[in-house]
């Protein structure tokens, strides 16, 4: 395959245009070479092409073939929503992230990840962890896996909201209080300090390190909350009258 390669089946597939007949003409006239309809995808090609490619075997029958038509800048809704079922979890990842893809097939592709959670090998949640969107991003960040946890803290759509929000939660992991608290990204965000020391599951050690940073208020909050380690509490006094 070669870039003129390229050029010469998109100048075909342009030609036809929306007319089926001729977009089929154009479809089996082309090489049987997959790197060629992948690199004929990142173009905009027609719509009718897209149809066609994703009805036609053996093109239809490619997962990652059918990843890039629906990653395709002239896909449809329809399309898209018809094809996303049955993506690799690389590309869901990948169509959940494109803001050209339909909102609904966007939010297909979400929830389709979710479902595949589960079943994933540790090295692709790795992958997948810092990579993903927002909604995604939350159920790895449960990850009872340091590794896995780790990759989510550098992906660049976590938010701190996100993660004090989860780092509140009853069932939270070792894994993610021990990662913010060591990330050099997170570890000074004051609000994540503050939900450490208050989270009754965090380490003795790790909240005991955050007890300086935190304002009189917030120390006076902890010393009241009886859910916490009375050694914590105790913490907190003592950094209060310290001061």
């Amino acid at each position: 395959m070669s870039d003129a390669d390229v050029d010469a089946l998109f100048a075909a597939v342009v030609a036809a245009g929306e007319d089926a007949r001729r977009a089929r003409a154009a479809l089996e006239a082309a090489p049987p070479d997959r790197l060629l309809f992948a690199a004929l995808l990142r173009r905009a090609v027609p719509l009718r092409f897209l149809e066609m490619l994703a009805t036609t075997p053996p093109w239809s029958d490619d997962q990652r073939l059918m990843g890039a038509v629906v990653l395709s800048p002239r896909v449809s809704r329809a399309l898209a929503l018809r094809l996303v079922g049955a993506l690799f979890w690389r590309d869901l990842a990948d169509v959940a992230a494109a803001p050209r893809v339909a909102p609904a097939a966007r939010v297909r592709a979400e929830a389709l990840l979710l479902d595949h959670m589960p079943d994933l090998r540790l090295g692709d949640r790795i992958t997948l962890a810092k990579i993903a969107t927002p909604p995604v991003l939350a159920r790895l960040l449960e990850d009872g896996d340091p590794r896995v946890v780790e990759a989510a803290l550098i992906n660049g759509r976590v938010r701190e909201e996100d993660l004090a929000a989860a780092l509140r939660k009853d069932d939270v992991t070792r894994a993610l209080i021990e990662g913010v608290a060591a990330s050099p990204r997170w570890r000074d965000r004051y609000a994540l300090r503050l939900a450490i020391v208050l989270q009754p599951r965090a380490p003795l050690a790790i909240a005991l390190g955050q007890m300086t940073s935190l304002l009189p208020a917030d120390l006076a909050r902890v010393a009241e909350d009886e859910a916490l380690l009375p050694l914590v509490q105790l913490a907190a006094r003592r950094v209060a009258t310290g001061r």
